[in-house]
């Protein structure tokens, strides 16, 4: 096999595919990318028997063939290299030499034949939105993943495409989301949990206009510009995170967004560092934020304005859940509704984008007793 190629071209290819060669591999060929020439292109893949990841690039291909060769030493090269021509020459004994004008390495490359075969998606259901929907989801939702081994269904996020609107949800038993949006739907509704490791390759490395999926009983692929991305599914049943939603919220409080954060993010400095505590009073035109280490004999109490529409009350929460939750908020307004101080919180935008709905919940924690 030999082929030329831009030392950018190839460095751009093996950092998108190299989140799926594992760190410490059991096997050897998994540390290693599988390069072939496919249609005059070059044709990059990894995988670690989970997660599979497909690049082309493009190069100027002298002989067909292919080689697996070790990737983080490829890698950690090129990252190296200005933007120069680099040239590939493998042997029949899968010994790698690439040269540029500045200089000759060697590597002892794998038989192609001993990578694993990536799963063939030819038979599921296929559907097709705009890549900007699909990252926008993950990073609405990836944030609430768990990661309880004793819990795997919600170790990802639930894809629930329907006929008229998608949901994608994830909850870790402390805080949920739900995004929906109305302009990505399937003409037969259809459900699956995709692992939050394939989630963050996906937003990372799809880099085109439309995203391609395809939905088999095992897996799911994505496809986007010059990358594929296919991972395995969690074959489990997520939980019914609806009946944790609590109705009848008619306590009401709309607060700028950043400086709520802003100000959970200070008074937590002060809060226990096991607990992560804080409290927050509200009141018709404040919100009172308040935290106490009795350990270190700290506390600390902002005051900001806020409406509110209802009897005083007093709520704790989790500040960095509380932040995570405030985080991803769009609007310059969050609001949030409230029943009682034992019910979880919900945490919506003040207005929400055109076709999609923002719902996030935070449950509550018990208050210490402390004045």
């Amino acid at each position: 096999m030999k082929f030329n190629v831009s030392s950018n071209d190839l460095n751009g290819g093996l950092s998108a595919v190299i989140g799926a060669v594992p760190a410490k591999a059991t096997l050897a060929i998994l540390e290693t990318v599988l390069f072939e020439s496919e249609d005059g292109r070059l044709k990059l893949t990894a995988t670690d028997l989970e997660i599979s990841i497909v690049e082309y690039i493009d190069a100027d291909i002298e002989e067909e063939g292919a080689v697996a060769i070790p990737a983080r030493r490829l890698l950690d090269t090129l990252r190296q290299l200005p933007n120069i021509p680099v040239f590939f020459d493998v042997d029949e004994n899968h010994h790698v030499e690439f040269k540029t004008d500045k200089g000759k390495y060697k590597l002892v490359g794998e038989e192609a034949d001993e990578f694993p075969e990536i799963p063939s998606m030819d038979k599921g259901v296929a559907l097709s939105t705009e890549t900007t929907l699909i990252k926008h989801a993950i990073d609405k939702t990836i944030f609430a993943v768990s990661t309880d081994d004793l819990r795997p269904a919600m170790m990802g996020v639930f894809f629930d495409i329907g006929t008229e609107s998608s949901r994608f949800v994830a909850t870790d038993g402390h805080r949920l989301v739900r995004f929906i949006n109305y302009n990505f739907t399937a003409s037969e509704p259809l459900s699956f949990i995709v692992p939050d490791k394939a989630l963050n390759l996906v937003s990372k490395s799809l880099d085109g206009t439309e995203c391609e999926l395809i939905v088999s009983d095992e897996h799911v692929q994505f496809k986007s510009g010059n990358t594929i991305i296919i991972t395995r599914l969690i074959n489990e049943q997520y939980p019914n995170y609806e009946s944790v939603i609590p109705r009848d919220n008619e306590k009401l409080l709309v607060i700028e967004k950043n400086q709520m954060l802003a100000t959970v993010r200070r008074v937590s400095v002060f809060s226990s560092s096991s607990s992560r505590q804080i409290r927050l009073q509200i009141e018709q035109d404040k919100l009172t934020i308040r935290a106490e280490d009795l350990d270190m004999s700290s506390e600390a109490k902002e005051t900001i304005a806020c409406e509110y529409n209802d009897e005083e009350m007093e709520i704790g929460f989790n500040a960095k859940y509380l932040a995570d939750v405030l985080s991803n908020v769009d609007d310059e307004e969050a609001k949030f509704e409230f029943s009682t101080p034992n019910r979880a919180g919900i945490v919506k935008p003040a207005k929400e984008e055109e076709g999609e709905e923002m719902l996030m919940l935070v449950m509550p924690v018990m208050l210490n007793t402390y004045a």
